[in-house]
């Protein structure tokens, strides 16, 4: 059972990643190309093994979450909130690269910055190496939004 909720979280977070790499690659090129930049944007070619490699340690923080069960209530909570950061970091793409609404795009990431601190706190309680692996996903979140910000704010 561990190893199908080992996969099952890969599966999913990998997913998120693999899905919105779809809406990204077309902007990319065009729309996101066209863009006055700040200077601390990094190279495109930066942002595919970042983003592979936290969707990763969130698959695996997440495993240690689940793996013997959410039959605690305090589980179970951590892991509805998991998923709602994964679902505000699955929706911040279409909005920021498929709608081209960088300001609306900033509120989510905002939010998913907040749910990615509520999550960590409540995966403390039960694994500190859960918690630990989503400390380089919040940095690089609150990074993504000095971008975001900055992207909003120079176009």
């Amino acid at each position: 059972m561990k190893m199908i909720r080992l996969f099952a979280s890969l599966a999913v977070c990998l997913g998120v990643g693999f899905a919105g790499s779809f809406l990204t690659r077309p902007s990319v090129g065009g729309w996101y190309a066209g863009l006055n930049k700040p200077w601390f944007n990094p190279p495109a070619w930066v942002f595919a093994p970042v983003w592979t490699l936290l969707y990763a340690m969130m698959a695996a923080s997440f495993f240690l979450i689940w793996k013997d069960g959410l039959a605690d209530s305090g589980r179970k909570k951590a892991a509805v909130v998991f998923g709602v950061q994964l679902f505000l970091n699955a929706l911040w793409t279409p909005v920021f690269f498929g709608l081209h609404l960088p300001g609306t795009a900033l509120i989510v990431i905002l939010l998913l910055l907040a749910a990615i601190i509520v999550t960590a706190s409540l995966f403390r309680r039960y694994s500190k190496a859960a918690a630990f692996l989503l400390y380089p996903y919040a940095a690089w979140v609150a990074f993504a939004s000095l971008l975001n910000f900055s992207l909003w704010r120079l176009n």
